[in-house]
Order: C-alpha cells, then structure tokens, then sequence
C-alpha cells in the first residue's frame, strides 16, 4: 500500500501521463478495469492559467476517476503554482510535476527533463507548488539528461526535501528518447536516497514485466504507459499477477468488440465527431493490432469519411468473426 496524504492506494499500479492517450475516454476504460491510480496527460501551466480550451478539457476530472493525477509541465514556479491551485478546485486528488518528458518542443522550452541541467530552478518549481495545495504533490523524472549527468537520485533527494510526496522514475536518460532499453536497475540508486515511494517507469509491457522491474529497482509500485495501449486491462492483470493471484483471462472477442465500441463511443462524444474520428483512430489501431487483418483493415478504416462508417466496418468485422466461432 502507498498512502498518499488521507489516499490509500492498495495496489500500486498506475496509469502513465501519455500526451495524446491518457484523456478521459481513455482514463475511465483503464479505471474501469481496475488501476491504482490514473494521470492525465501533461498539460502545459501557462497554456492552463490562460485558459486553453484544449488544456481545460486535458485537466477535467470526474468522480469515478479518484483518485486521479493532473501532471503539470512548465518552468515558471508562480505559473505552476497557479496551475496546480487551478486543477484542484476542478478536482485533482493529486498534482504530479513533469521532469521527465523529452520531447524537443517541451525541452526548448525548459520544460521536462530540461529541468534536470537546472537542479535549483527544479527545486524552486517543487517547492512552490507543494506550497500553493493542500493535495499531494508528486513529480516524474528520468535517469538524468544523459549518461554523463545521471543525477536522478540528487534530485530526488530534494525533491523529498520539498514535500513532494512521491516519486516515479522512467529508467531512461533524455537523450535516450524512447530507444534502447530502460534501465530498472539503476532506479534503486533512487530508492536508496529517500524514504517517500519510488514508482518504476518504461518499457513495462507484461504481468512478468512489471514484476522483474520491481525487483531490480526495489521500487513500490510500476507505472504502465505504451503497454495499456490497446490493453487496457493489463494493468487489471499486472495487480493480479503481483498479488500471486490468477491472471483473468482475456476478453472475448465479443466482450472485446464492446470494449472498443464503448471506447470509441466515448471518444466521440468527448471530442465531437470531427475530431473524434481522427484521434479514435490509432486507439482503434491498437485494439486490433493481434489480428491477422489488422493491416487492411486499419487502412480501411482510417479511409472511412465518418464514424458511422467506422462503426460499421467495425461491427462487421466481429459479427463475422462470432459467426465463424
């Protein structure tokens, strides 16, 4: 169990802030399923106390989704502040500070991992933060910007120091983006500095995985990302697993076709048609990415002009394949 403030969390297994993947269609499938804990993709602090439209609806929390994690990117300490003070009176159970993602738009803008080459602006970014809430305030970081700065457990040291709460660790440097393979070992460097949890981050694609990690890393839970895309049960089946429970087994493929038609159903009225049909794509992609069809009929569908036709292709497909059972 991790405790965060008055939340318990009795099994730390959580959904990963994905930008583009973990909004709120998405976050209420996993949830549905079971997950420890969900966050939101990462929304810009400036881009929110403005008032964006897009990084409003990025932040909207709902009852069946606590506790749930608003993860906030920026480097002006007071912007953050006031960000993270906006996202809980909209309902935040948790602000998590983003210091780990890579992406070049985010890091030219001192934002991400660009804070782990400016320890002191960090820190002074945790510290108000925690300062300006009354929820836990957690951060993600990576190993440090590259094999010549591994200075995560430094910043975790301070991190602790500044009332963050908890900890979570992608266990692979900046400038290793998303390639190569993610280090789990060399998160228990972070482990061993503080006493607060340390959450195990990348590459986390199985039951088996998530299991190998922890123990590598000495970490209190795993954080799953790319592995839930398509899946989003495996997070149901990774608690199970770490519990020396029996794995359930997989849907069916008629509990399946409902989970899709439910998902995209969700995506639609979210986003509204326009918009929904072009992002439910590559959900839809994933979802059926182990058939033997899949190619043909990924380009099928995401030739379809509206998502009725795409409902309808859809429905198709598994009708036939029921039929053929």
């Amino acid at each position: 169990m991790i405790t965060l403030g008055n939340i318990k969390i009795e099994d730390p297994v959580f959904l990963a802030p994905m930008s583009g993947i973990s909004d709120l269609p998405f976050r209420r499938v996993v949830k549905k399923f079971g997950a420890g804990l969900v966050f939101s993709e990462m929304i810009a602090s400036r881009a929110m106390i403005q008032h964006s439209r897009e990084s409003l609806k990025m932040g909207t929390t709902c009852e069946g989704e606590f506790p749930m994690a608003v993860q906030l990117a920026g480097c002006e300490p007071d912007v953050m502040a006031e960000a993270a003070r906006m996202n809980v009176e909209r309902g935040a159970s948790i602000i998590d500070i983003n210091f780990g993602c890579p992406v070049k738009k985010i890091v030219n803008k001192m934002g991400g991992s660009a804070l782990m080459r400016d320890e002191r602006l960090a820190e002074q970014i945790m510290i108000a933060t925690v300062k300006a809430v009354d929820v836990p305030v957690t951060m993600k970081m990576r190993l440090g910007w590259d094999d010549d700065c591994l200075n995560a457990p430094e910043m975790a040291r301070k991190a602790e120091q500044a009332g963050i709460q908890m900890i979570t660790v992608h266990g692979r440097t900046r400038n290793q983006m998303y390639k190569g393979s993610a280090n789990w070992a060399a998160v228990r460097a972070v482990k061993d500095t503080v006493k607060i949890p340390v959450i195990i981050n990348g590459d986390i694609l199985s039951p088996d995985d998530a299991k190998r990690a922890l123990e590598q890393s000495g970490a209190d839970g795993v954080m799953i990302g790319r592995g839930s895309q398509g899946k989003p049960w495996l997070l149901r089946d990774t608690m199970a697993y770490l519990k020396s429970e029996r794995i359930p087994a997989p849907p069916s493929m008629k509990e399946l076709h409902k989970i899709i038609m439910d998902h995209y159903e969700a995506i639609l009225a979210y986003y509204g048609e326009r918009q929904g049909v072009a992002l439910g794509r590559k959900h839809l992609a994933w979802y059926l990415a182990g058939f033997e069809e899949a190619p043909a009929l990924r380009a099928e569908i995401n030739a379809l002009p509206d998502s009725a036709s795409v409902k309808a292709r859809l429905n198709a497909f598994f009708e036939k394949r029921l039929e053929a059972a």
